[in-house]
């Protein structure tokens, strides 16, 4: 067993002993006394969360589990709680689980997103666990006078053998409720676990397929009334005026309004990133009143000049941000990133003499790669319930960061932010666009001006043209090999609009001894933010298609060459910052190899091999594509993963399924472009999505097994198929990818899509 110290974490501890029917409630701090080192903290600065859990155990024995973790699909709401359950010593089909809402006061940080949840819980869920069995087998051993060294625990129930006593963890809450915390506990050796690494199903289920209210969109009060927004038409633009009159006398039409996100001297936060800060409110008595006012309202808008304002990091410092003014086209971002990649970028690492390799290589390789823009698309448009009483405010809707946003909602309205009461929605859907919440500022915002309790919905085109997109970004390559076909020196050079994907210490760095990798950006007035692994989701697709036609230029199998870099990195590294383990990386892939049979592939089967580090977490994986009736189909994929031990096997292979199918989606058809700043495509009758009978017919997500800590798993998985599907339909058609999406490339080949 691993013996944990708890007495820095005590005061984490809030034990309440004044439940009715003498139960017991133990709040643990997750975090709070397990703090991440520096260097965790630097190596994730956007992506960085601490988590909390509280038990609740009634006198009958039933347990209660508080996910305080909002729940957008990754299953946290029932993997976290099986951390806890499993050191409680309880049997799972006692145990209830329940969504917490957003109490600062009791836990550190309740925020979704990163692929970090379960990394960082590892150990405080369940010590909050453990910790509160030791205090149950003390009050059995007080009651009945014995060494709690010889009580034992199984499913809910203490055992003393020597005297044949037995109770139910019921029967002791309300005594262990009074003792003291214990300085240590033991963690139990994962040989011994009864609950983690066995399947449980989706705590919310049920309730998901028979329509129980869950989200936010369910919210419904007496006196409520119904809320729209208009924003400008494009970015770049700002409201110059209104005309009340051309609604009012609309039916159920309420009152339209202004309304300022933020006030001039507030210095926004991380996720305060906000399309158009001043827009339009239209209240009514029902969503489909007030969205046909919006259809009717008469505005005027105005260009935007150069803007600037304070945001606050993550350190706490604050920056002067300045947003340009102007009307952006997807046109001119091309042609300036075109202009960027020839010029010389900021060096970001540089091992041995890269540039010198270069000059006296025999031969260079050298390969573009771009992306556009995505829109999100979350299958919930966004959308939030307040209710703002003098200096009370209660907030309810889909929100990935509430501590985040509860100081905007704070500056927003002039109230204290102990008043404001964020409660947390289940997510339909997230990948990064909730945790920025101003939906939640803006019907608070409502809510105040009207002095009732408001639900504001956006449209899927308020979504889509006044979305948080991933940036549009751009990757050259280049590789100096000598006349034997040797690698030289590598180069990466990549950028974007307005930040750069590259991570400068991952593979291949580390692995080859002439290095240099540099870094552009170029700033925009079109908002950006987080989308299903920031960065990499990009970067990951130009790296390993670039390896992969180098293997070939090198006469290599790409799995074989991929490995060889990586033995490299392993037996003699280059440099000493490298992100990544490189024996964890090379086991992914070659397990990859293994379960694909890739060196037997069937006939007419063509098939693209990629791997990415991101998110603490390795994976590999195999693309098989046939060609049938003059269309590419991708038959199967195979994905080889090492994300420590598996917490919920089912759940775990089901959302690295998601990851592929979304990653697939999102290489043949994702894009957003924009003309005179503003966006092309507003619905999905012309922002296409992977439909169901494009998707893989088999994917299979394979686990490494080891004993290593768990980390990221919602992200990882999507990021190497970008590559694996580009690599598969090179094989296909003969033609090597380099633009995405692809789909138009396929059809200007003839193909069908």
């Amino acid at each position: 067993m691993t013996t944990v110290n708890t007495k820095i974490n005590r005061r984490s501890f809030l034990k309440v002993s004044a439940l009715a029917g003498g139960g017991m409630v133990l709040s643990f701090s997750w975090l709070a006394g397990c703090k991440p080192t520096a260097k965790e903290m630097l190596a994730m600065p956007k992506e960085w969360f601490e988590l909390n859990s509280y038990i609740k155990i009634g006198d009958n024995g039933l347990i209660t589990i508080y996910s305080p973790n909002p729940e957008f699909g990754s299953n946290v709401k029932t993997s976290m709680p099986m951390l806890v359950a499993e050191e409680l010593d309880v049997d799972w089909k006692n145990v209830m689980v329940e969504q917490a809402d957003f109490y600062p006061e009791r836990f550190d940080r309740q925020f979704t997103g990163g692929s970090q949840g379960i990394r960082q819980g590892w150990k405080p869920l369940r010590t909050a666990g453990a910790t509160a069995k030791a205090m149950l087998v003390a009050a059995a051993a007080q009651t009945w006078n014995v060494p709690a060294s010889e009580i034992t625990t199984s499913n809910g129930e203490i055992t003393h053998a020597g005297s044949g006593k037995k109770a139910g963890y019921g029967e002791m809450a309300s005594l262990a409720a009074t003792l003291e915390v214990p300085e240590e506990v033991e963690l139990k050796e994962i040989k011994d676990f009864k609950i983690i690494g066995n399947s449980k199903k989706n705590v919310d289920g049920q309730k998901i397929v028979t329509g129980k209210p869950m989200y936010a969109l369910d919210k419904k009060v007496e006196g409520m009334k119904y809320a729209a927004i208009v924003h400008p038409p494009a970015f770049g633009m700002k409201l110059k005026s209104f005309d009340k009159e051309s609604i009012s006398g609309m039916p159920g039409i309420m009152d339209v309004f202004s309304i300022n996100i933020f006030k001039d001297d507030y210095a926004r936060n991380f996720f305060d990133t906000t399309t158009f800060p001043e827009i339009v409110a239209i209240v009514g008595n029902s969503t489909w009143e007030v969205m046909q006012a919006k259809k009717n309202l008469k505005a005027e808008w105005e260009e935007a000049p150069k803007s600037e304002f304070m945001a606050a990091g993550f350190g706490g410092n604050a920056t002067e941000v300045t947003v340009p003014a102007g009307l952006e086209n997807t046109s001119s971002h091309k042609a300036r990133m075109a202009e960027y990649i020839q010029k010389p970028g900021n060096i970001l690492r540089r091992d041995g003499d890269p540039e010198g390799q270069f000059k006296k290589a025999h031969k260079v390789i050298e390969r573009t790669y771009s992306a556009p823009f995505l829109a999100h698309n979350t299958m919930e448009p966004m959308n939030a319930f307040a209710h703002v009483q003098g200096d009370k405010a209660e907030i309810y809707g889909p929100t990935q960061a509430p501590e985040m946003i509860r100081g905007t909602i704070e500056q927003a309205l002039g109230i204290p932010k102990e008043n404001i009461q964020i409660n947390l929605a289940r997510m339909g859907g997230g990948f990064g666009r909730r945790a920025y919440s101003h939906h939640l500022v803006e019907a608070a915002l409502i809510s105040q001006k009207i002095q009732a309790p408001v639900k504001m919905v956006y449209t899927r085109e308020d979504d889509m043209s006044a979305g948080v997109y991933r940036p549009t970004y751009s990757a050259t390559y280049r590789a100096a090999l000598d006349e034997n076909n040797k690698l030289l020196a590598f180069h990466v050079k990549a950028g974007g609009i307005p930040e750069s994907p590259i991570h400068a210490n991952r593979f291949p760095a580390g692995a080859i001894e002439n290095y240099l990798a540099e870094g552009w950006d170029l700033p925009s007035n079109i908002t950006i933010g987080a989308f299903r692994a920031p960065r990499s989701n990009f970067i990951a697709g130009a790296e390993q298609s670039f390896l992969d036609e180098l293997a070939e230029e090198m006469g290599k199998d790409p799995i074989e060459f991929r490995l060889e870099l990586l033995k490299r990195a392993e037996m003699d590294p280059v440099g000493e910052n490298n992100d990544y383990v490189p024996s964890r990386y090379a086991g992914v892939l070659e397990l990859v190899r293994e379960k694909s049979n890739w060196n037997s592939p069937q006939a007419n089967v063509h098939r693209g091999v990629s791997a990415y580090f991101c998110h603490n977490s390795y994976v590999a994986e195999v693309v098989d594509t046939v060609v049938k009736d003059n269309k590419p189909v991708v038959e199967s994929v195979y994905a080889a993963v090492d994300c420590g031990v598996v917490v919920n096997p089912d759940a775990a292979a089901n959302m690295g399924e998601g990851a592929i199918v979304d990653g697939i989606g999102n290489a043949f058809f994702g894009e957003m472009a924009f003309e005179n700043g503003a966006p092309t495509k507003t619905n999905f009758d012309k922002y296409r999505m992977i439909r169901h009978r494009e998707a893989p017919k088999k994917i299979e997500v394979h686990f490494v097994e080891n004993t290593e800590d768990p980390t990221g798993l919602g992200e990882p998985l999507f990021p190497p198929v970008f590559a694996a599907l580009a690599n598969s339909l090179y094989k296909a058609t003969g033609k090597r990818y380099y633009e995405q999406p692809f789909a138009p490339q396929l059809e200007m080949q003839n193909l069908r899509m």
